[in-house]
């Protein structure tokens, strides 16, 4: 590594032990929390249909901007995703936060530059929001998936996706039933209450993604399968499909709930979390 390069990284890991660094990841959870707790309100509103608003988070922000004050939380918002992916771009360089949050490993850095490049997009997502121009074709998943299909072995990079999709809702699933997910907060500074609660957040919450990353996987790779672009849904269509089954407006309700569960939880985050 040269002498400048060697510079640029010291200077890159002073800048993410600054006060305001940390508070820019820490307002990135509430975000992320407002965000999944909003999504969980719209889909219990559908499961009771009482809304017709997209259960995603587009439809998450543009409650939020509808609100009094929204305009100004929104913004505030889209600066705290902007922040989370921040953090998260500095967890796949470094391999650690400030505070020691974060994974070593390839495959870690790997997951980190992945959320980081989802969240950096919902915070674009929230600035065209903002500035009025967000448009429906442009997050629709089936034209998403049209395009790729038409791709030189278009039909495997859609798979691929569904595939990824799958396993990040059984890696979900697995920090919930694991608990593995407090590994990353300062579990030693919670008292007994908060541990519980936080506990059972976490468990509920991560639980419920991985239902809703497992739905969106299955639909997207089944529109591999059968070459149909139109079967390729988001996180509205994911959560509108339990709608549709058996018991569906108890199921959708459940997962609601966990979604809302693991909004609280990433607000707690904001408090607890290893930077």
């Amino acid at each position: 590594m040269s002498s400048m390069q060697a510079e640029a990284r010291s200077a890159g890991r002073q800048a993410t032990h600054s006060m305001a660094f940390e508070a820019l990841a820490r307002i990135g959870f509430l975000a992320r929390g407002v965000i999944y707790a909003t999504i969980g309100v719209l889909a219990i509103q559908v499961a009771m249909h009482s809304t017709q608003k997209r259960t995603d988070q587009k439809g998450a922000m543009e409650t939020i901007d509808h609100q009094p004050f929204g305009h100004w939380l929104l913004i505030a918002v889209a600066v705290g995703l902007g922040g989370y992916a921040l953090w998260r771009f500095v967890q796949a360089i470094f391999g650690q936060g400030p505070e020691g949050g974060g994974d070593h490993s390839t495959m870690g850095r790997i997951i980190a530059a992945a959320s980081g490049v989802a969240y950096a997009g919902m915070c674009a997502l929230a600035i065209s929001i903002l500035l009025g121009s967000s448009s429906q074709s442009s997050s629709s998943p089936h034209k998403s998936a049209a395009g790729v299909l038409g791709w030189p072995a278009g039909q495997y990079l859609v798979g691929a996706a569904g595939i990824v999709f799958i396993c990040v809702g059984l890696y979900q699933g697995y920090k919930g039933i694991s608990k593995k997910f407090l590994e990353e907060d300062k579990t030693e500074k919670m008292g007994p209450t908060a541990r519980r609660w936080i506990t059972v957040m976490g468990v509920i919450g991560h639980l419920a993604r991985m239902v809703a990353f497992g739905l969106i996987g299955l639909f997207v790779l089944r529109a591999a399968i059968d070459y149909a672009p139109k079967k390729a849904v988001g996180l509205d269509g994911a959560l509108a499909s339990l709608a549709h089954q058996t018991y569906g407006q108890f199921l959708l309700g459940v997962v609601a709930a966990g979604l809302i569960a693991f909004g609280i939880y990433s607000i707690a985050d904001a408090r607890y979390r290893r930077i």
